[in-house]
């Protein structure tokens, strides 16, 4: 079978996205309340956000967080799907995926909590 190329390629790799985003917001929960998070911080991003650049900012971490969940959700699956036993490394994998979410997180609450005391708060 020949290699998928241009316009062609670009429409089954945006429908596999499409169907990993549906996977993730229906199979996991806590994708589903950052999506959640999402649908609050990106109006409000146009309240807070004084220029383009602090707007970029704002949506980028959010979507960050997304993509880092995504990533997470991942590895669990794999690591599910590998079996079920106790497994020292399998249990790694999942914390460290774990943990980059709440570094996202942590990244995003920076980065919120400084444009708005940069902008002098939010009234």
């Amino acid at each position: 079978m020949a290699k998928v190329t241009g316009l062609a390629r670009f429409y089954y790799a945006t429908k596999y996205s499409i169907k990993g985003i549906s996977a993730a917001f229906k199979h996991e929960p806590a994708f589903q309340y950052e999506v959640y998070g999402f649908l609050v911080l990106f109006p409000a991003s146009f309240w807070v956000a004084q220029t383009a650049t602090q707007w970029a900012l704002l949506v980028s971490v959010c979507l960050l967080v997304l993509i880092l969940e995504l990533i997470n959700s991942a590895i669990e699956a794999v690591v599910d799907r590998a079996g079920t036993e106790f497994n020292e490394l399998a249990g790694r994998a999942k914390d460290l995926g774990s943990a980059a979410v709440m570094f996202g997180l942590l990244i995003t609450a920076a980065v919120w909590g400084g444009v708005i005391w940069d902008n002098g708060g939010l009234f």
